[in-house]
């Protein structure tokens, strides 16, 4: 991926979103107190897969669920394989 992706995060609607030439691609969150967060669902439509959008749209929800002092709840397999592969590259070191 070559292109540098805005990531637009939507707190009232509890998603995150970027949209490239009418397309949107989402990640939403449900927020179930206690501060955790529950990441169900990640959405990129044919149009831009590929791009690393899905990537992108993680990353950002997990950083903002560690600033805020946020556990995370993978609901979304997407999210889940993510978190997955990122712990099992920081144990290789």
């Amino acid at each position: 991926m070559n292109e540098t992706l805005t990531v637009r995060h939507d707190l009232a609607g509890h998603q995150f979103e970027v949209i490239i030439d009418d397309h949107r691609a989402y990640l939403a969150y449900m927020d179930l107190g206690k501060q955790t967060l529950d990441i169900y669902r990640t959405f990129v439509p044919n149009a831009l897969r590929g791009r690393g959008v899905a990537a992108a749209l993680t990353e950002q929800a997990l950083a903002y669920a560690h600033g805020a002092g946020y556990s995370v709840i993978a609901s979304c397999s997407y999210v889940e394989r993510f978190i997955e592969r990122r712990q099992r590259q920081a144990a290789k070191g």
